[in-house]
């Protein structure tokens, strides 16, 4: 097969010419000209939807919050009262208790737990009542910001119907 001569057009080089035929060729390859006509991407699906109640002055709730908007959250509500109510009315008895009780998806939240706790909750759905990290351990999101010295060990608890709890994930 005889090879053919590519011969420039009136002001663009042999060079253009072919780093441009190879340019075409490896957007075709890769599909790009494709992706180009689709239509516009469309936003990545909003996160689950959280309220919560914890007391008007509460630095470390605030904290938290921001600890789940991060991670995609997205909070309906944020009640500067009712925390201890919210607690009794989603059946968190008071030796779980924490500074802030949240609902979502179905389940009571009580304290500082992760983010990453919550979204595992709402993946296994098991019947619960919700999860819990009693106290305010330092370490745990809300309560780990530079102001804190240092991280103690916790414990994410999965309260049952009945009330009894289990240990669901453990930080240490």
């Amino acid at each position: 097969m005889p090879i053919t001569r590519i011969e420039p057009r009136a002001g663009r080089s042999r060079r253009q010419i072919l780093s441009g035929g190879a340019a075409w060729a490896l957007a075709a390859t890769l599909g790009l000209p494709r992706i180009a006509r689709s239509a516009p991407a469309t936003p990545a699906a909003p996160g689950p939807q959280i309220q919560i109640w914890k007391g008007p002055a509460c630095g470390c709730c605030k904290d938290w919050i921001r600890h789940l908007e991060t991670q995609g959250f997205r909070v309906a509500a944020v009640h500067d009262s009712g925390n201890t109510e919210a607690r009794q009315r989603l059946g968190i008895d008071l030796r779980y208790g924490s500074c802030h009780t949240a609902w979502v998806g179905g389940y009571a939240i009580e304290g500082h737990v992760p983010a990453r706790e919550i979204l595992r909750l709402l993946r296994e759905r098991p019947k619960a009542i919700g999860l819990a990290v009693p106290a305010m351990p330092l370490g745990s999101p809300g309560m780990d910001g530079p102001e804190y010295p240092r991280k103690d060990p916790y414990d994410v608890l999965l309260i049952a119907p009945d009330g009894s709890a289990r240990v669901y994930q453990s930080y240490r």
